[in-house]
């Protein structure tokens, strides 16, 4: 690891960001792997499996923003989309 830091608390900074950037990033996957799992449902207008990946992709957008990887009013956005989808088909 290459870091320009000198001062110590500015490498402690830099590791502590590392590891908080592998985590929303993590995070971020998850969401987006379960959004792409409702698309598909709705896309193949599979009501059953667009309603349970509905479920899933909730509690993992939901998630992610009590941990604070994204704002409360963007989880609100995508749970909405996501639902307006699943409904246009059921």
């Amino acid at each position: 690891m290459y870091t320009l830091a000198n001062i110590k608390s500015a490498k402690k900074r830099i590791l502590v960001n590392e590891t908080k950037a592998a985590r929303n990033k993590a995070i971020k996957s998850k969401v987006k792997t379960a959004v792409k799992k409702v698309e598909a449902a709705v896309a193949a207008k599979d009501t059953e499996a667009a309603k349970a990946a509905l479920h899933t992709a909730i509690v993992e957008i939901s998630k992610a923003g009590t941990k604070g990887v994204y704002h409360k009013k963007t989880v609100s956005r995508k749970i909405a989309r996501l639902s307006k989808a699943v409904d246009a088909i059921a």
